[in-house]
């Protein structure tokens, strides 16, 4: 329902079991193939099969996937929790837009203890988008975008993991024109805690080309994350059902940018 109502031309998801699976989702919720005819997804790391994949209304034509990519702590095991998938996507008014979707290490087993983890992978990402975009990576379309599973309202205590990649100069954490209160996307109901740990990250000549702030949407999200006072889709729940954790972001980019 909430993607329905978005309605966004491209989609970055996370914790997709398989492209098979999101083909059917997207036969059974979403009105089938001419809704999102291009889907891109490959096979990560995690034990449990959940990947990150796009759906989009609009052409894909590169797809790149990281997952091999060794952690430099141990060099024996990978540095991605799922993969930090590289998808370009054709604009209708001609070039591309590049995708560095993630899904960070989350904080099962303690933010502090976890932290070094999402720490290796932020910089890592950063490390793939110079790569790809020179070092002057800001003047490139391209977005980073996902569930960074960390935040960074205390940051000045050197908690977060992911400092490095959301604070680079070369893009802009556009969550951040909303008015403070309004940033969240998570809701942590054993603290009451209310944060963002999903991230949309435009390129610095992108972020310049648009104007616009991006909308949560989080009328999925369930009773009990009662800072949110507004409509709500109907059949949610206290806990379930509910959407998801997570709020849907989105950002309506400038025609030509």
């Amino acid at each position: 329902m909430a993607i329905r109502e978005l309605g966004a031309d491209v989609l970055a998801l996370q914790e997709v079991e398989s492209v098979d699976t999101l083909k059917h989702f997207r036969a059974g919720a979403l009105g089938g193939r001419k809704a999102y005819p291009y889907v891109a997804g490959i096979d990560g790391n995690d034990p449990r099969l959940i990947d990150v994949a796009v759906l989009s209304k609009l052409p894909i034509t590169h797809v790149r996937s990281h997952q091999h990519l060794l952690d430099p702590e141990t060099r024996s095991s990978t540095l991605f929790s799922r993969d930090c998938l590289e998808v370009d996507v054709a604009l209708p008014e001609g070039g591309s837009l590049t995708l560095f979707v993630n899904h960070f290490k989350s904080m099962l087993g303690g933010r502090e203890e976890t932290r070094p983890k999402r720490e290796r992978q932020a910089r890592a990402v950063k490390e793939i988008v110079t790569e790809r975009c020179g070092a002057d990576a800001g003047e490139h379309p391209f977005a980073i975008l996902g569930d960074f599973n960390d935040y960074l309202e205390d940051d000045e205590q050197g908690m977060t993991g992911i400092a490095e990649l959301v604070r680079w100069e070369e893009l802009e954490n556009v969550v951040r024109r909303l008015p403070e209160e309004e940033r969240w996307t998570h809701f942590w109901p054993r603290g009451r805690a209310y944060h963002q740990l999903d991230y949309l990250l435009l390129s610095r000549t992108l972020a310049d080309a648009t104007p616009s702030s991006p909308e949560i949407m989080r009328k999925g999200m369930p009773l009990r994350a009662e800072r949110y006072e507004g409509e709500r889709f109907v059949g949610v729940g206290r806990d379930n059902p509910k959407a998801s954790d997570h709020c849907p972001v989105v950002v309506e980019l400038a025609s030509g940018a």
